[in-house]
């Protein structure tokens, strides 16, 4: 035991060395041990000797604490340097390995240096473009999750199927919905195609059914493929899109001509319908008609006002689905099937102003538009919604300017040229020759009001309403006195539905009887 105390005490008194403090040994016990003064050759007084020990002893700790930690960072900076020396300089390092590799896809990836300014050297920019690219993500994930918990969560509710069904010459089946009058009372037909993230139940959101009985109109919305309860198209266009709306009107004994309504992007269904049959459209009613965004007969002018009224969120949907539509299902099944309901905003990628701000904030609409929207998802499928963009942005096989009214006459042989010089050369009407109006907000964010500038040039006989302080729903969306000025101005003075009287009238001069067109 004396052996363990000395040793002890020898290593403990080897920390005074330089005060010249020796500890004595002493059997271990409750008692403190004793110091002995054996380098000091000036009296200490017994006062001040505890504290310069227990000050010393306290600064030296300090100094032992701080050297170790330093040794230790020391050692680990030197084990991490071989490390990267081992694992990314070396000749089989992964870096030397993935250089291949990476020069491959570098050149494959070279053509987005057009995109550069001329005066940047792609080697800085791209890793600043980079860098920035992550923060801007990581800042917006922050930014949703914040909102996610500042506003009340509305979950997506499952709806029981209630439209009725009609089958396709290929199997398929179209769901639709009727409004107003019945077929053999109807003066006007009108078959609404909806827009995006809609389905057959926003036909004219929150028309009366007395206002379509003063006018005598029968309303048929239908659920484009994939939407609501109409089976999926393997491989629609627009032209498919025409002939099942056709098939739909026969399906529902609409034998005459019938009006076709597009709103929003759901004028590219009317649009395909003008073009593709005619002799069945009597009028288009087009309120906030979409065009694609790339039309090529479009002005730099007009493409720039397009554009800039767009934030980059839109900008890149379109983008991606112009180049890489794969991309827009993530970005689809995120906003449309998480299984909550997003903000309007959010959802369709815009900014409103004040009167649609307003508007939106008004429980009848928050009520229609979330049911709206889940009958539009019934199906959990993301595949509709990336076609419908894609097919806005793609060729759509005509252009505005094949619609436009125009003398169209037969030089495709020199027998017609030699009979039109001594007859009169036989030209018929092409293009679309029914009435066309265009109700425009200049509020519109969603829809640029260049977009209808540019119908009105290539289209002259199409009528624009230009309505001041109206946005994207305010002149759709429950206004009653919209939609009378709208049955007004394309069908006139209120007739009422077709009575018996008017039936028999019309049957001795036809053999059935047409009452569709004004």
């Amino acid at each position: 035991m004396s052996e363990i105390s000395s040793s002890w005490s020898e290593e403990f008194a080897g920390l005074w060395e330089d005060s010249g403090i020796r500890y004595v040994a002493e059997p271990i016990g409750i008692s403190s041990p004793s110091i002995e003064n054996t380098g000091s050759v000036f009296p200490v007084e017994s006062g001040n000797y505890e504290e310069s020990v227990e000050s010393e002893s306290l600064k030296n700790q300090v100094k032992g604490f701080a050297l170790a930690w330093g040794e230790i960072l020391l050692e680990l900076g030197r084990g991490c340097r071989d490390i990267v020396q081992q694992n990314l300089i070396t000749e089989d390092s992964y870096i030397q390995k993935l250089r291949g590799p990476c020069a491959s896809v570098t050149s494959r990836l070279s053509f987005l240096n057009e995109f550069l300014p001329e005066d940047r050297d792609p080697v800085y920019a791209w890793p600043v473009i980079f860098f920035v690219s992550i923060l801007a993500f990581t800042v917006i994930c922050v930014n949703n999750r914040q909102e996610s918990f500042s506003r009340p969560i509305m979950k997506v509710r499952d709806h029981l199927p209630s439209a009725s069904l009609m089958l396709l010459p290929d199997g398929r089946h179209m769901a639709y919905d009727v409004y107003g009058v019945s077929a053999d009372r109807a003066r006007f037909s009108i078959l609404a195609p909806h827009s995006f993230l809609s389905s057959r139940l926003a036909g004219i959101p929150g028309v009366k059914m007395s206002l379509l009985e003063e006018f005598g109109v029968r309303l048929v919305a239908y659920d484009l493929p994939g939407f609501g309860e109409s089976d999926p198209h393997p491989h629609r266009n627009l032209n498919s899109s025409a002939f099942d709306m056709l098939h739909l009107a026969d399906a529902i004994s609409i034998n005459g001509k019938f009006w076709v309504l597009g709103y929003s992007e759901g004028a590219m269904h009317a649009w395909a319908a003008l073009r593709y049959i005619p002799d069945r459209i009597a009028g288009a009613i087009m309120v906030a008609p979409m065009i694609n965004p790339y039309e090529k007969g479009m002005t730099r002018e007009e493409l720039r006002r397009t554009w800039e009224n767009w934030g980059p969120r839109k900008r890149l949907l379109y983008f991606l689905a112009r180049r890489f539509p794969r991309f827009l299902s993530y970005f689809y099944r995120r906003n449309f099937l998480s299984g909550r309901h997003e903000e309007i905003e959010r959802q369709l990628s815009l900014s409103l102003r004040k009167k649609d701000e307003v508007l939106i904030e008004d429980p009848k609409f928050k009520e229609f538009w979330y049911r709206n929207v889940e009958e539009s998802i019934r199906q959990k499928n993301v595949k509709p919604f990336v076609e419908e963009t894609m097919l806005l942005v793609s060729n759509w096989g005509f252009s505005l300017a094949d619609l436009r009214v125009q003398r169209k006459c037969q030089r495709s042989s020199i027998l017609h040229w030699l009979k039109s010089l001594y007859s009169q050369e036989q030209c018929e009407l092409a293009g679309f020759v029914g009435p066309i109006h265009i109700w425009q907000g200049i509020d519109d964010q969603a829809v640029p009001l260049s977009m209808t500038d540019y119908i009105g040039r290539i289209l002259p006989a199409a009528v624009l309403h230009k309505l001041s302080n109206e946005g994207h729903f305010s002149f759709f969306y429950f206004c009653d006195e919209c939609h009378r000025q709208i049955f007004s101005t394309i069908f006139g003075p209120p007739k009422g539905p077709v009575d018996r009287k008017e039936r028999i009238e019309a049957s001795p001069l036809e053999g059935n009887i047409d009452l569709t067109v004004k």
